[in-house]
């Protein structure tokens, strides 16, 4: 019996947009219906290599001619939710989305309560873990040469909205999805918050899990460098130490490990030619079948993105903020207000060069 190819539609035609577009098209599972962008340019030079699906700016107007099943949505984080409520209301059965998923707790929860409502599954472009290093250093986590898990410390020279979405929720697949009870952390510096992932320059961390390990995140201009690393996106490290030893994943350099049958490293790095395939290939099979969960579902971008938000109240309160967060005003908008024009002291001479303006 031959299984059933969902209509999908993707809005946004940059770099990001390509990338899905272009691995749907290449899955036999699925067909590429229909692409929207606000840009004509991009549009056709797209549509041309993805089989010449039909075209728009409004995808409101995209979504009623075509009827997909699947809305992937590559924009900037600004329009989230009025993405989401258009490609539910649409009645898509799958929305694919880039992080972070919001950028606000209240944001969140609105998108939660209504995909929730409407039965439509989620999936959160957290596709790092498909890395066969990232997958390295999940084999060797779960078999237990590391002993009991103490503490999983990640950082990134990326700012908070860009890099601590992705480095807590690897921490958390690496913690078997435990929940986190309370965070503390501090930020400084206001440049990055007029980017399109509004973000304190820096911010430092820790998350207390309910299984007892800790939690350590830096991202930023302050965090640590990555040397063995080219570039400023793959400059991430998480590390996961145990009471025999630790493993660590560098997005952009591959993996090593020292535990109790001893030293082993070995290659890996961020690469959407591998990743995105396995990525989109769970999509299928989370919609032929309920029980066969996304790893990157939405309830668990939901979590990370919580405890990324606790962290911003810490901030604010000056204190331990506990899980799970009341209803509050707009973290960042709230933190705008508190940091001050201080300068971020940056750790080295390397991440003074690669931290972006």
């Amino acid at each position: 019996m031959s299984k059933p190819v969902y209509k999908v539609v993707v809005v946004g035609m940059g770099k990001r947009g390509m990338h899905h577009a272009t691995t749907f098209h290449a899955n036999p599972r699925f067909e590429v219906v229909g692409i929207c962008d606000i840009d004509e340019a991009k549009l056709q030079s797209a549509a041309a290599q993805l089989g010449n699906p039909m075209t728009s700016t409004d995808a409101a107007d995209l979504l009623a001619k075509t009827k997909p099943d699947v809305f992937c949505l590559t924009t900037m984080p600004n329009i989230r939710y009025s993405m989401i409520r258009l490609a539910v209301e649409a009645g898509v059965k799958l929305i694919a989305y880039e992080k972070p998923m919001a950028l606000s707790m209240a944001e969140a929860r609105q998108i939660m309560e209504l995909v929730r409502r409407a039965g439509v599954k989620t999936v959160v472009s957290h596709q790092h873990r498909y890395g066969a290093h990232y997958q390295k250093v999940k084999e060797i986590v779960a078999s237990g040469a590391l002993g009991r898990v103490h503490t999983i410390y990640a950082h990134a020279t990326g700012w908070l909205l860009h890099m601590a979405t992705h480095l807590i929720d690897y921490m958390r697949w690496y913690n078997d999805g435990a929940e986190a009870e309370w965070v503390m952390a501090q930020a400084s510096g206001r440049g990055k918050l007029s980017d399109n992932h509004p973000s304190p320059d820096y911010l430092a961390g820790f998350i207390h899990f309910a299984n007892g390990v800790r939690g350590v995140v830096e991202v930023g201009a302050g965090a640590p460098d990555v040397p063995e690393v080219d570039y400023w996106w793959r400059k991430a490290r998480i590390s996961v130490q145990g009471t025999d030893g630790f493993a660590e994943v560098l997005t952009g350099g591959g993996w090593r490990a020292l535990t109790r049958d001893g030293a082993m490293q070995g290659t890996g790095t961020m690469d959407y030619a591998l990743d995105m395939p396995p990525y989109i290939e769970d999509m299928a099979r989370w919609l032929d079948d309920d029980n066969a969960v996304h790893p990157c579902n939405g309830e668990d971008a939901y979590k990370g993105f919580e405890i990324m938000m606790a962290m911003v109240r810490s901030v604010v309160e000056r204190g331990q903020v506990a899980l799970p967060l009341p209803d509050g005003p707009p973290e960042l908008e709230e933190l705008a207000k508190v940091l001050p024009e201080k300068p971020v002291l940056l750790s080295t001479p390397e991440n003074r060069k690669e931290y972006p303006a």
